[in-house]
């Protein structure tokens, strides 16, 4: 019996002492409260680069659906028609900027003098070797009186002057002023100012335009002007 209580003795402070030992270990693993911090941080820190790629991996997703999505675009424009094709076009407007006046070769022909649709023609070529737009009408000044108000849009014009003409390497865009002379009290040219309209409607640099044809002498009492155009008009 008492060999017995002796074991049980031994045994008892045997797990008191593995108690003391890892109660012991559990206060040095917390530390003081600067350590409690530390840990926390770890543990903030560890959670933010969860995030992180939570965050890319949803941004992933999000790439792919918008890839995917531009594959379906694709695959309705080449159904549509010629789909390929489409989206250079698309690509070319975009990156197609406004033309500058000093990149254009404008000429301008007095066409149908004295006679009923006398106007001048003007011609304007992209000179340069990347795409660029027009838009609107021509700013014209007839004349060599800079501060001379700019003429008129035609009211007989057809719509569609707000759109944006792209002239590749070139490509040549027309126009016209519409003169009409009452024979009294008229004006007498022989050549314009012109500036480009932006998007906004307004005006770039004038550059003087000097008129060819056979009566390159022009006269008026009241003229206007045509939006930009990729045909001729009044090409009868």
């Amino acid at each position: 019996m008492t060999t017995h209580r002796a074991r049980r003795t031994a045994r008892t402070a045997a797990l008191a002492a593995a108690t003391a030992t890892l109660a012991l270990g559990l206060t040095a693993c917390g530390g003081s409260g600067d350590g409690s911090k530390a840990a926390g941080g770890d543990h903030a820190a560890g959670g933010t680069q969860s995030r992180t790629a939570s965050d890319a991996n949803a941004k992933g997703g999000a790439a792919r659906a918008e890839t995917g999505g531009a594959t379906r675009e694709q695959v309705r424009s080449e159904s549509a028609s010629g789909g390929t094709n489409k989206i250079e076009n698309k690509g070319t407007k975009a990156a197609a900027r406004q033309c500058r006046g000093d990149e254009l070769l404008v000429t301008a022909v007095h066409r149908f003098a004295g006679q009923q649709g006398d106007h001048l023609l003007i011609t304007a070529s992209n000179a340069g070797s990347t795409p660029c737009w027009v838009t609107s009408y021509p700013a014209v000044k007839l004349g060599d009186d800079v501060d001379v108000p700019t003429l008129p849009h035609s009211k007989k014009d057809a719509p569609g002057g707000g759109k944006h003409l792209t002239l590749r390497a070139g490509d040549k865009v027309y126009s016209a002023v519409n003169l009409f002379d009452y024979g009294s009290k008229n004006h007498t040219a022989r050549s314009f100012a012109m500036a480009l309209r932006g998007a906004d409607g307004h005006e770039g640099p004038f550059y003087s335009v000097d008129v060819k044809g056979r009566k390159p002498r022009f006269s008026w009492n009241e003229a206007d002007v045509l939006n930009w155009n990729t045909k001729k008009p009044y090409d009868f």
